[in-house]
């Protein structure tokens, strides 16, 4: 059951349309508004912060609820604890240590599935935000490490440029990278004297591919903003915003 329940149940959390639920409670559709997106950034710009921080929250959710069940029901033999749930552990179903590429892919699909919900919600006509909250929310179930570095890298572009749009597609872009270099350098069992998980050949395969197929889904979900940057007509934060 938790082969199929896990990636469905993230697919119907990630569609929640928190952002246009958010605009419904102020009496408009968010999508007449601003960017026209029900993402959190729009939700922010035109709703001001009150909406805007809780809508990103619940955002951010979407992706590390979901992902973080599958990493408690759907294990192999000698996988890490990571960020799990010991409640759950004892219900997971159990992959032999063999057939841990299987078990991290259908992780890792939940956690895609969790945002192309979000992206394409059908209560919204398959339509949605751009998935960088809830991609930060797998990211943080699957990465925990990592999301630090992207938050940091995030943030310099954004208060460098003041634009949301470029902040996310470069935090987005880097995250392929993190992941081949976290391979290349983090150690079995973290001994030094171990060999690194790209040298057993344990890396995690099917993370680093849902690392590139969501880079290349923000950049395509971002295809208006850079049409706009190129224009010189994208919406930029002010300092005072």
């Amino acid at each position: 059951m938790q082969l199929w329940l896990c990636p469905l149940l993230a697919f119907l959390c990630g569609s929640i349309p928190f952002g246009w639920l958010f605009g419904k409670c102020k009496g408009i559709d968010i999508r007449q508004h601003g960017s026209g997106n029900i993402g959190a950034t729009n939700v922010w710009r035109v709703l001001g912060k009150s909406c805007g921080i809780p809508c990103f929250l619940l955002d951010v959710l979407k992706g590390v609820i979901p992902t973080v069940l599958a990493i408690s029901l759907i294990r192999f033999e000698g996988q890490p604890l990571g960020l799990s749930i010991p409640q759950l552990l004892p219900h997971a179903y159990h992959f032999p240590a063999a057939q841990q590429f299987t078990a991290q892919m259908l992780v890792v699909l939940t956690g895609l599935l969790s945002i192309l919900g979000h992206n394409y919600s059908p209560w919204v006509g398959f339509k949605g935000g751009k998935g960088i909250a809830t991609s930060a929310g797998v990211v943080i179930a699957l990465m925990p490490a990592a999301i630090v570095i992207l938050v940091i890298i995030w943030a310099l572009l954004f208060f460098t440029t003041r634009y949301v749009s470029v902040a996310s597609i470069g935090a987005a872009i880097a995250l392929p990278l993190m992941t081949h270099l976290g391979a290349r350098f983090h150690h079995l069992n973290n001994d030094p004297a171990q060999p690194t998980l790209w040298e057993a050949g344990t890396w995690n395969k099917p993370l680093f591919a849902f690392s590139v197929v969501i880079a290349l889904l923000a950049v395509w979900k971002h295809r208006s903003n850079i049409q706009r940057l190129r224009n010189g007509t994208e919406n930029r934060f002010s300092k005072k915003s």
